[in-house]
């Protein structure tokens, strides 16, 4: 039995925008061209993306490499999954039948284990024995937690055995990252045998969303190429300013520069498409999750009049971490 392809729901029935019809005319266009690219560059194991759609412009404007929300998917695409967990696994090994999946530090947040255990078991539902570990110093034995859903899920130990990492009597062949490295790589996860996804030089300790989105820009312009589109229409402008010290007023040259800077390309785009909304801006912190560190403003002058408390707000994000470089975006 060949599983249904997933359409979205929508309430929308008005007339479509011109993107969506540009995408629709070019439909097969589009899945050729994405085919192409998956030959070329496998994708990750796993991703999330956010997407912002303003009725003339859809763009991402945010890439999770180890995403949570499991518990979200749709329960009638599990087959899917499932599908989806064999055939990944398989491409990276065919012989991998036990996974140890690395949780995040904040193992309290009761949302975030039942997006775990959803993920355990999708695994399990695709044959592989799948166990979750963490890394907090204060787990010393497994610890089982009640989840609002009336599931309950397991935490164990990490353990680590010459170039292995695993649990009490678990020696998984692949170990799977739920867990960003906003406070750097973990000693014990260094150096191992096993196979890591995705790699640990992929954590926010080290990869930076300025140089992610560079990237996407570059694909865009090769996407929209095919379809004869404006890039701009599936892409955020954005700059990145590495200059911040959001603890002192008086150290707010380059924000502000680079703010004023992208509102006015924002607006030359505006004009040229006949759109009278207001631009304006996100600055966020260049690596990080979870929302923090991140602010909207429409004019310079919002920066240079930020209060204390939303200067204190900025300054750190996830694990304490200062933020000294940020990303600012386009508004969608």
């Amino acid at each position: 039995m060949i599983s249904k392809i997933p359409h979205l729901t929508t309430a929308l029935k008005g007339p479509l925008m011109q993107l969506e019809n540009d995408l629709l005319k070019h439909e097969e266009q589009v899945e050729s061209w994405l085919q192409r690219q998956w030959l070329k560059t496998p994708a990750p194991f796993y991703s999330s993306v956010d997407l912002r759609n303003s009725g003339f412009k859809l763009a991402p404007v945010d890439t999770n490499l180890f995403p949570a929300g499991f518990n979200n998917l749709n329960p009638e695409f599990m087959p899917l999954c499932i599908k989806a967990i064999q055939s990944a696994v398989k491409r990276l090994s065919s012989h991998s039948k036990l996974v140890l999946i690395i949780a995040e530090q904040h193992t309290r947040n009761l949302f975030y284990l039942e997006s775990l255990e959803t993920l355990r078991n999708i695994f399990e539902n695709a044959g592989i024995e799948a166990r979750i570990a963490s890394l907090r110093n204060d787990i010393r034995t497994p610890v089982t937690i009640k989840l609002p859903s009336g599931k309950s899920c397991l935490l164990e130990p990490i353990e680590r055995q010459g170039a292995r990492v695993g649990l009490k009597n678990f020696s998984p062949c692949l170990i799977l990252l739920n867990n960003d490295l906003s406070a750097g790589r973990p000693k014990i996860l260094e150096g191992l045998e096993q196979q890591v996804i995705p790699p640990l030089s992929l954590g926010w300790s080290t990869r930076k969303k300025s140089d992610h989105f560079s990237h996407y820009h570059q694909v865009s312009k090769e996407f929209a190429k095919q379809i004869g589109i404006d890039p701009w229409l599936i892409s955020p402008l954005s700059v990145q300013c590495g200059e911040v010290n959001f603890k002192d007023r008086s150290n707010s040259t380059c924000l502000v520069r680079n703010v004023e800077k992208l509102l006015e390309a924002i607006k030359n785009k505006y004009d040229e498409y006949g759109i009278m909304d207001d631009p304006f801006v996100v600055i966020k912190a260049n690596s990080g999750t979870y929302g923090m560190g991140i602010m909207t403003v429409k004019s310079p002058k919002e920066v240079l009049k930020l209060t204390r408390k939303q200067r204190n707000k900025m300054s750190s994000t996830k694990e304490g971490l200062i933020v000294k470089n940020v990303l600012v975006q386009e508004g969608v």
